[in-house]
């Protein structure tokens, strides 16, 4: 059973950055495609951005040009830089890893979740 741990959650501004971190107990990238989900308050889960297994990056709309995933092979770390941060930016953000990714129309995608995190908080205040 792979396990992820995340760090790098907080409190911040509007305007500012945070650095999410993701580690699997496992050396997986070569077999998994790493993923950042989120869910704020009374709303469903939702796809942040993937990295996939050829190193491909895919955003959801709502984060494009301010956020950025990127993989560190021999740190065995995935990250998500959040910058430009919103109050509806607000949630806990879950790190994922899938063996499949679906490939939607209009370059949106959705990972077939395998292993989760357990889920770090930002909250980003106005």
């Amino acid at each position: 059973q792979v396990q992820l741990v995340e760090y790098g959650g907080g409190l911040v501004q509007a305007g500012g950055s945070l650095r999410l971190s993701c580690v699997p107990s496992e050396s997986i990238f070569s077999v998994m495609n790493m993923g950042w989900y989120r869910q704020a308050p009374g709303k469903q889960r939702e796809m942040v951005a993937v990295y996939n297994a050829g190193g491909n990056e895919f955003y959801a709309e709502s984060v494009k040009g301010r956020f950025t995933i990127s993989r560190d092979d021999a740190k065995n770390t995935v990250y998500l830089r959040l910058n430009s941060l919103k109050p509806e930016d607000t949630a806990v953000y879950y790190c994922a890893a899938g063996r499949a990714v679906r490939y939607y129309a209009a370059g949106h995608v959705d990972l077939l979740v395998d292993y989760w995190g357990q889920g770090t908080q930002v909250t980003v205040s106005s």
